[in-house]
């Protein structure tokens, strides 16, 4: 049982990894394939299923930002391994029908590499964010996922947010709540870089304690 319910206008850091630590994408495709899903699963009314388009399509549709959202997507990052959301529920259980709509993503992934059973590792995980400061540090903490210690990309099979806070680019999240915060992209970048690398020296002084 969880520690926490899902209330609207809360944020919540979900989160989950392979089944057995193993990677849940396998290619630039795979990649693509997850990020659409972001996109086209975020509504309450059926869509139908992309499996069918998902061995062409790369690119991102934008047919669901004209239908009703489960929720908006503060901050995403997708590793070969593991994923980060940054989600706050815009109607009831809207987190929980979202995250059983992403979980279609097995189908694609199984129906591909031929093989069976789950593709994650149990029910994803999830961790209410009770301030503003633990908000901004976990917009950081999701953006720099994919990065190393220098905020350079760790692997081309991986997807983080960062460039639309930190680039004029658009793309699926809702912005606004973490960059009013700051005076432009540029003091983001320099918070989110500074937060990363903060966690990366705690976690290497925790290893070795």
């Amino acid at each position: 049982m969880r520690k926490h319910t899902f209330v609207i206008g809360e944020y919540y850091h979900i989160y989950n990894r392979g089944t057995e630590k193993r990677n849940i994408v396998g290619d630039k495709q795979d990649l693509n394939r997850f990020i659409q899903s972001l996109v086209e699963f975020n509504t309450q009314k059926p869509i139908g299923s992309i499996y069918q388009l998902s061995f062409q399509q790369s690119k991102l549709s934008t047919r669901s930002t004209k239908l009703q959202k489960l929720v908006s997507i503060i901050a995403y990052c997708l590793n070969p391994n593991h994923f980060h959301l940054l989600l706050t529920p815009l109607v009831d259980n809207g987190i929980e029908k979202y995250m059983q709509k992403i979980a279609g993503y097995t189908r694609y992934f199984n129906e591909k590499y031929k093989r069976n059973g789950v593709l994650f590792q149990g029910k994803f995980k999830s961790k209410h964010i009770d301030s503003n400061e633990y908000l901004l540090q976990v917009s950081a903490y999701i953006n720099m996922n994919n990065r190393n210690k220098l905020g350079t990309r760790s692997t081309k099979l991986s997807k983080s947010s960062l460039e639309e806070y930190t680039k004029y680019e658009k793309g699926l999240c809702d912005t606004k709540i973490i960059s009013e915060q700051f005076r432009n992209k540029k003091e983001y970048h320099g918070f989110a870089l500074d937060s990363w690398q903060y966690t990366q020296e705690l976690k290497k002084e925790l290893a070795m304690s």
